[in-house]
């Protein structure tokens, strides 16, 4: 069975929007080892639909290393406003989300992952189809926007790692508490 696996850029007041505002200068060879490794352990993206459309403008056009990796990945956006998706290899999951999400988990593949997406990741740990949050805790207060808890009821995790990189970033990695 697949893994839904979400990690999230986030500062010490829980701040996960626009970590392209803050978020490079604690951005190194520690991080970018443990972003490839959970990207290596998945076959799929899954997006909502603004951080959809954002890497679509961006990553066909871009000559990034990261670039190839970006376009040939099967990525399923989630959105009920979309019709259609035009970047390469995307899939539109509408309709009945939740169940279309728990057949994509019993197929045959590797993990399934999140990269930002706030509204999916919490509604994703609400319905308790999310396997693993990776959380890369940035010694910064941001201040302003969207907290990646904002809206979450009570929901118990268990920490499975933890380790402090050199910019004084924080890898935590939690899973659903049995």
């Amino acid at each position: 069975m697949r893994k839904i696996i979400s990690s999230l850029f986030v500062s010490l007041d829980g701040v996960a929007e626009a970590p392209d505002t803050w978020h490079f200068p604690y951005f190194n060879e520690e991080m970018g080892n443990a972003v490839g490794a959970a990207m290596a352990g998945s076959d799929a993206m899954l997006l909502g639909r603004v951080q959809y459309e954002e890497f679509a403008a961006h990553w066909p056009t871009s000559d990034d290393d990261f670039a190839d990796f970006m376009n040939n990945q099967k990525k399923y956006v989630v959105t009920n406003t979309l019709t259609e998706a035009s970047w390469n290899n995307t899939e539109i999951i509408s309709g009945d989300v939740l169940d279309r999400l728990r057949a994509l988990k019993a197929s045959e593949g590797k993990d399934i992952a999140i990269t930002g997406s706030l509204t999916l990741v919490r509604s994703l740990l609400s319905a308790g189809l999310l396997d693993r949050l990776q959380l890369f805790v940035h010694p910064i207060i941001v201040g302003k926007g969207a907290r990646w808890f904002d809206g979450l009821t009570s929901i118990e995790l268990r920490l499975s790692t933890a380790e402090t990189f050199s910019t004084g970033v924080i890898n935590q990695i939690y899973t659903r508490a049995e």
